[in-house]
């Protein structure tokens, strides 16, 4: 199984290749380990404490019809990357390291258009306003037309992409993997303002999406906080931290919001590697409440509730208003889940063996689960009205609807 990828950044005392530390990461994980932490969490009562869950049978309270399949390409796995589809106008779109750049449509999963790329592809694409953009491991930013496919521009940042660009109020932005934001003009590249943001040693290795809101540009960073961008040139308006980055080594310290914020109404919801998950005031960046449950994946948003996964593979369902905990579900431990999205009445996560689990929202409950394909489920699915796609490590893409 594949463990947390960790990478350790440029300058560090110890110039590490992140793709050497992938990897070591896939060697260790021949050993069955879970994440570094896990080398050390004997306790006795378990003969395997280091090995994932064991799936247990239940009975569905829904049906999940998979609507269509696909094949977007390879390489993902070589890089420790969380590359995952995303939706715009009807369309699917999807990459992969060795595969460009794909279009499908989104009720059939026909064909549109691939975009043979001649770089590394390391970060998801990112969609909107007619465009298309995804970025390399050599620190290009590629921008299509999102009808046919077509090269509109290219343009260049200091270090590999593997976060997913955002594309929307006027503004292609790209996250790099050195604490950049680069914000560039959507019709001829020009770039119009970045923003760096300091990096600690060891962080883990992914970065998703920033957010948007009105005017906003909102990131999570490695170092445990969250910072309030002005959309316009790039001035930073707060500062939050939701995971305090404390303890003796390196290792300890690691706090990273790697999964991109959520955005509900005017409330942001930020979750860290350290369990901790905020509820910010948005505009002013007040915080509203913190909680000790969570991780570094995305943060599912329901009507009353958000859904986190911690880092020992416990999925969290909290009170949106006051963050209490609603109910838990120890049953996927140590199965190195996506972050959570919300389905319907379920919230979904897929886990490192290709499996996608949805829980009932109300109680936590196993309410159904598909295996997309072998490879690791690492980005959160995305759901768009009832419809839900997915993408493993090896490619694997898929389509699915409940029905009760």
């Amino acid at each position: 199984m594949n463990p947390t990828f960790l990478q350790r950044q440029p300058g560090s005392t110890h110039r590490t290749s992140a793709l050497r530390i992938a990897m070591l990461a896939l060697a260790l994980a021949a050993t069955g380990c879970s994440t570094v932490k896990g080398w050390f969490d004997r306790d006795g009562k378990n003969d395997k404490p280091t090995e994932p869950t064991e799936l247990s049978e239940f009975s569905p309270s829904t049906t999940v019809s998979r609507l269509w399949s696909a094949q977007a390409g390879d390489g993902d796995s070589r890089l420790g990357l969380t590359q995952g589809p995303v939706v715009a106008n009807g369309k699917v779109y999807a990459a992969a390291v060795d595969g460009g750049v794909r279009a499908y449509d989104l009720q059939t999963g026909a064909s549109v258009w691939h975009y043979n790329s001649e770089y590394d592809l390391t970060g998801g694409p990112g969609a909107g306003d007619g465009l298309v953009a995804i970025g390399t491991l050599d620190g290009n930013i590629v921008v299509l037309d999102a009808e046919t496919g077509a090269e509109k521009w290219a343009a260049k940042v200091p270090s590999e992409i593997i976060a997913a660009p955002v594309i929307g109020q006027g503004m292609v932005l790209v996250r790099s993997n050195d604490g950049r934001i680069t914000a560039f003009d959507p019709n001829n590249g020009e770039r119009r303002w970045f923003w760096n943001h300091d990096l600690p040693t060891l962080t883990v290795r992914g970065n998703d999406g920033v957010v948007l809101g009105p005017g906003y540009v909102f990131v999570g960073n490695d170092d445990g906080t969250v910072a309030a961008l002005s959309l316009g040139d790039g001035r930073p308006l707060w500062e939050q931290t939701v995971g305090q980055p404390d303890g003796r080594t390196e290792l300890d310290r690691m706090a990273d919001v790697d999964g991109t914020p959520a955005l509900d109404g005017t409330t942001l919801f930020a979750s860290s590697y350290k369990k901790q998950t905020m509820a910010i005031d948005a505009p002013s960046g007040r915080p509203l409440w913190a909680q000790e449950h969570g991780g570094a994946g995305r943060v599912g948003v329901a009507g009353d509730r958000v859904v986190v996964t911690d880092p020992a593979g416990v999925v969290w369902a909290l009170d949106k208003t006051g963050g209490s905990a609603l109910w838990q579900q120890p049953g996927l431990a140590r199965r190195n889940l996506s972050g959570a999205v919300v389905h319907g009445d379920y919230a979904v996560v897929g886990d490192y063996d290709g499996y996608l689990h949805w829980l009932r929202i109300d109680n936590g409950d196993f309410g159904a689960r598909v295996r997309l394909g072998g490879g690791a489920v690492r980005a959160a699915p995305v759901v768009i009205g009832d419809i839900l796609v997915a993408q493993s490590v090896d490619g694997d893409l898929s389509a699915y609807r409940l029905s009760q």
